[in-house]
């Protein structure tokens, strides 16, 4: 069995997090949550195989 991890759903996990803890920084943490979506889905590396 070959556990995989989805890179889109992990970053979305790492900024909801961070907007609780800081919620101060939200423009910077939406603004860089877009760029690496964004990017994931230019360059396709939508799934990391662990």
């Amino acid at each position: 069995m070959h556990p995989t991890l989805s890179l889109g759903p992990l970053v979305s996990l790492i900024a909801g997090i961070m907007i609780l803890i800081m919620p101060r920084l939200l423009n910077y943490i939406v603004a860089i949550y877009l760029i690496v979506i964004g990017l994931i889905g230019l360059f396709g590396t939508g799934n990391l195989h662990l």
